[in-house]
This record gives structure tokens, C-alpha cells and sequence, in this order.
């Protein structure tokens, strides 16, 4: 069955987003058809406002709705930390652990060189003028365990140790709540080089 070309145009905006099929963006559109117009044109509104408020903070490159993010000015922060992730969004997965109270450094990204991706397409530049600016004690790489996260991680190692501050990364290995029995080689041995005293 065909639908209205109105009824079709959201369903395609909404599969664009990551996981979204297109059973999933039917559904979602028919959801907010049933609650009625206002429905609709709340979300429209609100996914407009966003588009013209959120930027990436000046700072650390996170979320924010001004030039420096809410983070960035809180002053309760442990000024001496600074975490970097490839992505924005991986400081809000990081805040919600409520572990973390220093500052972040987005790198907007990976080295990928199959992807034809540098350091030089990086906010490299920025966080090597962070670092200038400001007396961090300790560096803390926050790659993905990938490929392109560990090229990325080793390649920030290297180049950070000439700035005076420590500079260590996340321990990799089991999740919580997993079975040693089921743990790939690969993440047993990062386990065991990632271990802790107690």
C-alpha cells in the first residue's frame, strides 16, 4: 500500500535515524497521528528550536546551547582531569556513570586511515592549546576498543607525552555482571593487563 506523501516523507526522515527501520518510523508516526496534531507540531517545534540552539561547546566540543558548555563552566569540576573521547556523545554516556568529575576533550572522531581520516581532521589543534593553557595533571584517553579507537589512543600517547602531565587510559575488559566462561581471548587479556590492586 502507498502512503500519503506527507505519511511517507516523515517515515523516511525518521529511518535515517540510527536503528530506526522502516516498520519502527511507521509506527512512531502513526503514534503521534493518534495523539492528535498537536502532537506533531509540538515535536516539529522542538526539533526546530534544537536545530537553531545546539552547537558544540568551544571548549571541549560537547552538547551545549551557548558558545561553553555547562560542564565546562561548572567550577565544582576537577580541574587537574582531562578525559578525551572521539565523540560528543560519549560524555554524556561517561556523565551518567557519575564517576567522572574532570574536564573532557571531544575529538569529533578517530584516526581511520582506511576511512582517509588524520589527526589533522581531529580537534587536535584544540586540545594541544588546552593543554598549553591549562596545568592538567593527568591526560585520560577514552577510545573505543576498536581498531581505529586503539590506533587513536596509541597515536595520543605518543604525541601527549612531551606535555608534562600523566597521561593513562580506560580499563578495558569484562563488563560487569558477565561470565569469565564466555570472555573472548582478546577481552580476557585486556582484562588481565587492565587489573587493579586492592
Amino acid at each position: 500500500m502507498k502512503l500519503p506523501q506527507a505519511l511517507e516523507s516523515v517515515v523516511e526522515a525518521l529511518q535515517s535515524l540510527p536503528g530506526v527501520g522502516r516498520k519502527s518510523a511507521q509506527r512512531m508516526v502513526i503514534s503521534l497521528l493518534k495523539d492528535g496534531a498537536a502532537s506533531m507540531s509540538r515535536l516539529g517545534s522542538v526539533l526546530s528550536d534544537a536545530s537553531q540552539k545546539l552547537c558544540f561547546c568551544s571548549l571541549c566540543g560537547g552538547f551545549a546551547d551557548q558558545k561553553t558548555c555547562a560542564i565546562c563552566t561548572d567550577d565544582k569540576r576537577d580541574a587537574s582531569l582531562l578525559l578525551i573521547v572521539a565523540e560528543a556523545s560519549n560524555i554524556l554516556t561517561i556523565e551518567k556513570s557519575e564517576k567522572y568529575r574532570g574536564h573532557y576533550h571531544a575529538l569529533g572522531g578517530l584516526i581511520s586511515p582506511l576511512k582517509g581520516v588524520g589527526p589533522q581532521h581531529l580537534r587536535i589543534k584544540e586540545l594541544e592549546a588546552r593543554l598549553l593553557n591549562h596545568p592538567y595533571q593527568e591526560v585520560i584517553i577514552a577510545t573505543n576498543p576498536t581498531v581505529d579507537g586503539e590506533a587513536t589512543a596509541s597515536w595520543l600517547a605518543k604525541t601527549l607525552k612531551s606535555s608534562g602531565c600523566a597521561v593513562s587510559r580506560i580499563a578495558l575488559g569484562l563488563p560487569f555482571g558477565s561470565d569469565i566462561e564466555y570472555a573472548d581471548e582478546l577481552t580476557l587479556g585486556q582484562s588481565l593487563q587492565g587489573r587493579t590492586k586492592l
